[in-house]
């Protein structure tokens, strides 16, 4: 009869522990790393990235416009993550059961939707202004301290650059083109980072819906002793 109850006790024991599901800490974790942590991170240093070579950028010429020089664009991912961290550090918790934590991952979302909006201008504007500098009919001389550019040496109208503050107009053709191309590389990596945040977010947070309280009658419960 006792080895009957202790075995009747241990099934209980481990029924028990199976009806609390995953612990909290399992369920909030993605592909094996604390969802979004790792994408946060990735956020992070794309955003110092992009940021860091516009600055660069208005470092070699300051009449470069802002479209050209989208520090904005690091700045913004770089607000993004440290949302993505703060999502991280805080516990976890049903959407339905904290709304603070729900309006912050609404938020998450939103923002990696506009990230990658951003990503996709700026890597046209890059792509476009590199286009024109690697062009074969792009021709630059110096006047002065500043580099005077057109697209076409030979068209009386064609369209004219004025870059201020470069001695050396050979850093536009060169350094400045690779600047370009560099921009292009990081804001389409930028770009699938927070296509697949927000993916992962809509996923294994807002695709499950609250439907009630499932309840289990008292009598289904009841262990039959030997």
């Amino acid at each position: 009869m006792g080895s009957g109850e202790k075995g009747s006790e241990k099934k209980k024991k481990g029924m028990e522990k199976s009806d609390e599901g995953p612990a909290p800490e399992d369920a909030h974790k993605c592909c094996g790393c604390r969802f979004p942590l790792l994408i946060a991170v990735l956020q992070l240093l794309l955003g110092l990235a992009v940021t860091a070579v516009a600055f660069l950028m208005l470092a070699l010429s300051p009449s470069l416009l802002a479209r050209e020089t989208p520090y904005w664009a690091g700045i913004i991912l770089c607000l993004v993550s440290i949302l993505g961290f703060i999502l991280c550090c805080i516990t976890y918790h049903p959407d339905e059961r904290n709304f603070m934590q729900f309006i912050a991952k609404l938020l998450y979302f939103a923002l990696c939707m506009i990230g990658l909006v951003i990503s996709v201008l700026v890597i046209a504007f890059a792509g476009h202004h590199h286009a024109q500098v690697s062009s074969v009919n792009f021709h630059c001389q110096q006047a002065g301290e500043d580099c005077v550019c057109t697209l076409d040496q030979d068209d009386p109208i064609a369209r004219t650059f004025t870059y201020e503050g470069v001695s050396d107009c050979e850093v536009i053709t060169g350094t400045l083109a690779l600047y370009f191309l560099l921009q292009i590389v990081l804001n389409l990596t930028q770009a699938l980072v927070c296509a697949v945040s927000a993916f992962i977010m809509w996923k294994h947070r807002y695709q499950v819906f609250f439907v009630g309280l499932h309840i289990v009658s008292p009598s289904s419960q009841q262990w039959q002793k030997v």
